[in-house]
């Protein structure tokens, strides 16, 4: 998707080669709030929440704290939301 990928070690590299699904930012590292509520927002790279092996980003710390305790609800919704943000 044409990101810009940094690594700490090389191993952390060939983790990522091996399966670079597994890594990617959900809603297309649009924030996980934002999308919820049927719209897109860039996100602090420092306020990330991995649920299920997934990958969540959030606009800042004030939303993360909102979002996380409703992820369940919100990442239902946001993933009802996306495709439709993303045509």
């Amino acid at each position: 998707m044409n990101a810009n990928w940094h690594f700490a070690t090389e191993e952390h590299l060939h983790m990522f080669l091996a399966n670079p699904e597994k890594y990617a930012p959900q809603y297309g590292g649009y924030c996980a709030y934002a999308v919820s509520n049927n719209g897109l927002a860039d996100i602090d790279p420092e306020q990330f929440h991995i649920y299920e092996d997934k990958l969540y980003l959030n606009y800042n710390a004030r939303i993360q704290q909102e979002w996380l305790p409703e992820k369940l609800e919100r990442i239902e919704a946001a993933n009802e939301n996306f495709p439709n943000l993303v045509d």
